[in-house]
């Protein structure tokens, strides 16, 4: 299974009484969700599931991509790095899975999967991390197949 993990492009800055489901993409954002997206578009397979918290600034980095995708309650900005997973369906899922979300869960998830000693890492506004899951020797084994940030494209 490969899990996609995007954590969503820079947002407006939460403040005190802000909605914070309703914050948009800044200009800077909406560049970074568009380079990333078509460095995924060239990248992902048909037939890849996207998944999407339904706050605002991650609909609209998604929305970049210009594919089909589900907004997810369980992803939203409340989630755990174990929420996400289990959204994903990781490890035994079928097919490719995007993942837009929020910090501290894809972090949290990211660390937890490559078995990192602290419980998370950071993972940059717009970037992508690419896992797969595979089995060698009859083990089951997380591989790092790419780490993308809109900066480097």
């Amino acid at each position: 299974m490969d899990l996609i993990l995007w954590r969503h492009a820079e947002a407006e800055d939460w403040h005190e009484g802000c909605d914070d489901l309703a914050r948009s993409l800044t200009p800077r954002g909406e560049k970074q969700a568009k380079r990333m997206a078509a460095w995924l578009d060239r990248q992902l397979p048909e037939g890849t599931r996207i998944l999407c918290s339904p706050a605002r600034r991650c609909e609209q980095t998604v929305l970049a991509l210009g594919r089909k995708y589900k907004l997810r309650e369980e992803i939203a900005p409340h989630a755990t790095g174990d929420e996400l997973l289990t959204a994903a369906g990781w490890p035994h899922g079928k097919s490719v899975i995007v993942l837009v979300g929020h910090q501290p869960a894809l972090g949290q998830a990211v660390a937890r999967l490559l078995g990192l000693q602290q419980d998370s890492c950071a993972v940059r506004k717009g970037s992508v991390w690419w896992l797969r899951t595979r089995e060698r020797d009859g083990e089951e084994q997380t591989v790092m197949v790419t780490v993308q940030a809109p900066e480097l494209l």
